[in-house]
């Protein structure tokens, strides 16, 4: 892998870190709701997404910054995970929160003070083990409309 893609994936993913702290941040002082009034219809999903960002951004910085280190980044197909396995986990984040809400997936959440640690921390796991959740999910689907063919 060229010098400069490594470079710009490890730019990629820090500036996704980082600025979904600063989004989340902006959230909840009400920056972003001042500056963006609609903000306030769709805030909970906006926490779920940035959430499900930092966790995905942090599980392939890591996978790259290993994979650097052991010298093993000369496949070009992997750039691909690393620049879009953390968009799919922002939406995936999003959907898990929803599913779980929706009482199809039984995990009950407690309330602390009114705010919405334990669904924000669902969606940050669910961000940090995406291709885990997708597997899961998958298997969900398979059983909940019984796409197996048994013999």
């Amino acid at each position: 892998m060229r010098t400069w893609v490594k470079f710009f994936i490890l730019m990629y993913l820090s500036v996704l870190f980082f600025g979904s702290f600063f989004a989340v941040g902006a959230l909840s002082t009400g920056a972003m709701e001042r500056a963006l009034p609609f903000i306030s219809d769709i805030k909970m999903f906006l926490y779920y997404f940035f959430a499900g960002a930092i966790g995905g951004s942090l599980r392939h910085l890591y996978m790259f910054c290993v994979h650097y280190i052991r010298d093993e980044l000369t496949n070009y197909r992997v750039w691909i995970m690393y620049i879009f396995y953390p968009i799919f986990a922002t939406g995936t984040a999003i959907a898990a929160v929803t599913i779980i809400d929706s009482g199809i997936l039984s995990i009950q959440f407690t309330e602390y003070e009114n705010t919405p640690y334990a669904p924000i921390s669902l969606a940050f796991f669910v961000g940090f083990g995406f291709n885990r959740f997708v597997n899961k999910l998958n298997e969900v689907s398979k059983d909940l409309f019984n796409t197996d063919n048994q013999k």
